[in-house]
């Protein structure tokens, strides 16, 4: 049994609203078939039956071109969408010169009929609702242009027109936007698969051999004790970079907060997680991922190298909340508005800048001999 491939585009992932398209092209065939079919029935009352004429072969020669344009993905432009809407209401518009006074108060459809929701249908599935829905209005007032007054019928065919282009642009964007997730799932299940191997082949090879020098060096002492000090750093860094969740984001710009903030964990630091998702607008995570930074390299800075910090992440549901804790001596009183006012601005723009600029609230406490407590809260 032979399955036909998910259609894809030059050099692009497989279409996720083909299908819509497919279903644009059925209804361009049956809806002018249906036109012609009125066409001839009505033919005989026709004032200008040449016209008439000339209008369904337009129509057909317009449906083929529309038929190969959106059976291919390169061919779905918009220009092209454009134009179908203004092909389609320039051929509806000659209904007046067609059609007699009779067939007009006997609400005979117009030349074009239902073959003019072509336009409405395409542009849903190109643009989403919004240009569904728009496209739709567009046939609706040119079908109210033409007739010139306002009936049960013209009421009920601008609504199922905007309708119609409002539900297929709905079904548009909910397919990309299912498409995007299905690819980001696979991208995750892929990276942790990876993940999950290049950990297994780290663990057998290079922490065993980092951990064996650790130990070795910290019994042989004297330099051996350096470097196996500097090969412990080595370790818990190597691990945190295995053990740090693969890098999520939507297509809405949000991005998981936890791998930016386990990658900063070192021997001296450590940073607690929850095990799920924390999602944020991507910038909003890479402010909070800085602030988080700038916090630890004050504790490098001005606690000394032996000090030792703790990072805290919470997911609240409403709001975020990060605490990174140091146990530091503490900041002495007035020293924070001393170094602003003696120009270094470290704490007033790279932290307490930041989360102000988040809208989010940041809390202090220290004293001397209690170390030093940063919170940060961030609002959904």
């Amino acid at each position: 049994m032979h399955t036909k491939p998910a259609e894809r585009g030059p050099s692009g992932p497989a279409d996720p609203v083909a299908h819509l398209w497919r279903g644009t092209v059925a209804l361009r065939i049956v809806t002018f078939l249906f036109a012609l079919g009125n066409a001839v029935i009505q033919y005989d009352d026709y004032r200008r039956q040449w016209l008439a004429g000339a209008v369904i072969a337009t129509m057909a020669v317009w449906s083929v071109f529309t038929i190969q344009a959106y059976s291919r993905r390169r061919g779905r432009r918009p220009w092209v969408v454009v134009a179908d809407l203004v092909v389609t209401c320039a051929l509806m518009s000659m209904s007046p010169l067609i059609m007699s006074d009779v067939q007009f108060l006997l609400n005979i459809p117009l030349i074009t009929t239902i073959w003019a929701c072509g336009p409405a249908v395409a542009a849903g599935a190109l643009g989403g609702q919004v240009a569904g829905a728009v496209g739709g209005f567009a046939i609706g007032l040119s079908t109210y242009l033409n007739r010139g007054m306002i009936s049960v019928d013209l009421v009920r065919d601008v609504v199922l027109l905007t309708g119609a282009g409002f539900v297929v642009g709905m079904a548009s964007t909910t397919a990309k936007r299912a498409s995007v997730r299905l690819a980001q799932a696979l991208r995750t299940e892929a990276a942790t698969a990876e993940r999950e191997r290049l950990a297994r082949s780290i663990h057998d090879g290079v922490l065993q051999v980092l951990a064996r020098v650790r130990k070795r060096g910290s019994e042989l002492g004297g330099e051996a004790a350096e470097l196996a000090e500097l090969a412990g750093e080595q370790e818990i860094a190597l691990r945190s970079l295995v053990a740090a969740a693969p890098t999520e984001s939507t297509m809405d710009g949000d991005a998981d907060l936890r791998p930016a903030l386990q990658l900063l964990a070192t021997p001296r630091f450590q940073v607690s997680t929850p095990a799920t998702q924390v999602m944020l607008p991507t910038a909003t995570a890479f402010e909070l991922t800085a602030v988080v930074r700038e916090a630890l390299s004050n504790v490098d800075k001005h606690v000394g190298p032996a000090a030792k910090a703790w990072v805290l992440l919470e997911d609240l549901g409403a709001e975020v909340v990060i605490s990174v804790r140091d146990d530091g001596p503490g900041i002495p009183e007035g020293r924070l508005a001393s170094a602003e006012a003696e120009g270094r601005m470290g704490v007033a723009k790279s932290i307490r800048g930041r989360v102000e600029a988040l809208r989010g609230t940041l809390e202090l406490v220290t004293g001397p001999g209690e170390g030093t407590e940063w919170e940060m809260r961030v609002f959904r």
